[in-house]
C-alpha cells in the first residue's frame, strides 16, 4: 500500500461515496475533493466536506497510518492548522489541532471497491515485468486517451528542458543569441563531450565570438584554442600553425583567459563525432549566418532549418579527422540525422521558451515540426515498441522518454494517464 493510492482514490472519488462516516460515526459528504498539492503542505487544498450537518472548507491531509501525523511533525507546522479531514488507511492515533479540537478521521480502506485494489495490486506486481509496470496492459488503453497523453508528455518534456534555458538566460542577462550558442555547443558535443562543450561555451565571451565570425580562420582558432586543442608543439601542419598563430593574436587582442579549462574526448567516438569536426562545423554555421538566432526562430518548417544548417567543416577537414593525420577524403557536412537532434534538443525547446517570452503561441508550429522529424533510436523507444506502443516520430519518442523517466522509472503510475485508466477499470 502506497500513499499515492489514497491520493488517487480521493482525487477521482474512486470510493464508495454513500455511507461515508468518520471514526466517530458522523456522516461525511464530499462536496469538493480540493486541489491536489504536489509540494509541501497538506495533500489537498480548498476542499469542501460536509461532516454531520456542518459544511467545512479547508485542507485534507492523507497518511497510511494516522500516527504519521506526529511522525512527520505536522502538529508543529502551522500549514496544517486548517486541515478539516484526516484521511488514513489505518487509524492508529487520534490527531488534534493546536486548540485541542480533534480532527475528524476517515478510514479509507473501509470504502474502497475491491476491483480498485485488485487493479492496483496487478499494476505493481513486478514478478514478471521486464520493462515497466503496465507493460502487459498499456497497449489496451484507449487510443484517443493515449494520443492526448503523448501530446501532453511532449510539452511536459519541453517544460523540463526550459529549466536549463531559463537558467542560461539569467546567466547571460537575457541574451537569447548567447543562449542559442551555449545550447548548440552542448548538443554539438553530444553525449561524450556535451558537458565539456557546455563549459567551453560558458568560457567564451560570446560578443568576442560574434566579432571573429566574419573570418572562418579566426572563428575556428578561437574555438580550438579555448578548447585546448592548439597546445601541441609537435604538430607542424600548416593549417594547425595558422590556427595557433591566429589564436595567439586573439589572446593578445582580447586578453583571453580560461579560468575553468575543459578537456575534450576522442575515445569511444566515431570519427565524424570527433570534437575537431564538430567545432569546425559549428564555426561554419556561425560564419555562414550572422543572424542565426532569428533565422532559426522564424523558420516555418524543418525544411527551412535544414537549409540554414547546410554547412560543412572547413576544407582542411576534408582529409583529416584530427590534426596532422590524413584520412580518406570526404566532406564533413552536417548530416540530416544530426540536424534532427539539434532541432529536437536545442531549436524546438528554445522556440518554446522564446515564444512564451515574446507572448506568441508557437505550440502548433513546434508540434508540427516535431511530427515531421524521425523518431530517436534508443533503448527506451525500443522498449515501448516491444510492448506495442506506437512511436512514429520525434514528438512520440520525446514523449515516451518523458513517460519513462518521469513516471515509469519512478513508479509514479497513479500520476500517469495510463496507470489511472488501468486502475479505474471495473474488472
Amino acid at each position: 500500500m502506497r500513499e499515492d493510492l489514497l491520493h488517487f482514490i480521493w482525487k477521482y472519488k474512486k470510493l464508495q461515496l454513500k455511507g461515508l462516516q468518520t471514526t466517530h460515526g458522523d456522516a461525511i459528504t464530499i462536496v469538493s475533493a480540493g486541489t491536489h498539492n504536489y509540494n509541501e503542505g497538506p495533500d489537498f487544498f480548498n476542499a469542501q466536506v460536509k461532516i454531520g450537518d456542518q459544511l467545512w472548507a479547508g485542507n485534507v491531509e492523507m497518511h497510511l497510518n494516522a500516527s504519521h501525523w506526529y511522525a512527520h511533525n505536522h502538529e508543529q507546522d502551522k500549514n496544517y492548522n486548517n486541515v478539516i479531514l484526516h484521511v488514513v488507511w489505518e487509524d492508529d492515533a487520534t490527531v488534534f489541532r493546536p486548540d485541542n479540537s480533534e480532527i475528524p478521521t476517515l478510514v479509507l480502506k473501509d470504502y474502497i471497491p475491491l476491483h480498485v485494489l485488485e487493479n492496483y495490486s496487478q499494476l505493481f506486481s513486478s514478478e514478471k515485468q521486464k520493462f515497466i509496470n503496465c507493460e502487459k496492459d498499456i497497449a489496451s488503453v484507449d487510443s484517443f486517451l493515449m494520443q492526448n497523453w503523448i501530446d501532453r508528455l511532449y510539452f511536459e518534456r519541453l517544460e523540463q528542458k526550459a529549466v536549463l534555458v531559463n537558467q542560461l538566460l539569467v546567466d547571460s542577462n537575457n541574451n537569447w543569441e548567447h543562449v542559442l550558442f551555449v545550447l548548440l555547443m552542448k548538443n554539438f558535443g553530444s553525449t561524450i563531450n556535451g558537458d565539456s562543450f557546455l563549459q567551453l561555451a560558458k568560457n567564451i565571451d560570446f560578443s568576442i565570438f560574434k566579432k571573429v565570425c566574419v573570418k572562418p580562420l579566426q572563428a575556428e582558432s578561437l574555438l580550438f584554442g579555448m578548447s585546448g586543442l592548439l597546445k601541441s608543439d609537435e604538430v607542424l601542419d600548416t593549417y594547425y600553425l595558422e590556427l595557433k598563430k591566429e589564436y595567439a593574436f586573439l589572446q593578445n587582442k582580447f586578453n583571453l583567459t580560461v579560468d575553468d579549462e575543459v578537456s575534450v574526448a576522442f575515445f569511444k567516438l566515431r570519427p565524424t563525432n570527433f570534437p575537431t569536426i564538430r567545432l569546425s562545423q559549428l564555426s561554419a554555421l556561425y560564419v555562414e549566418h550572422q543572424a542565426l538566432f532569428a533565422k532559426l526562430m522564424q523558420a516555418k518548417s524543418v525544411t527551412e532549418i535544414y537549409t540554414v544548417c547546410n554547412v560543412m567543416a572547413s576544407t582542411y577537414w576534408d582529409n583529416h579527422f584530427t590534426f596532422a593525420k590524413e584520412s580518406k577524403k570526404s566532406k564533413k557536412k552536417l548530416t540530416k540525422s544530426f540536424i534532427d537532434l539539434l532541432v529536437i534538443n536545442t531549436i524546438l525547446p528554445l522556440r518554446f521558451c522564446y515564444s512564451k517570452y515574446v507572448g506568441k503561441d508557437d505550440n502548433e508550429t513546434i508540434l508540427e515540426m516535431s511530427t515531421t522529424l524521425a523518431k530517436e533510436q534508443n533503448n527506451v523507444v525500443s522498449g515501448f515498441k516491444t510492448i506495442k506502443v506506437t512511436v512514429e516520430n520525434a514528438k512520440d519518442s520525446q514523449a515516451v522518454l518523458q513517460l519513462y523517466k518521469a513516471y515509469c522509472s519512478k513508479n509514479k503510475c497513479l500520476q500517469c494517464v495510463v496507470g489511472s485508466s488501468l486502475l479505474s477499470r471495473n474488472g
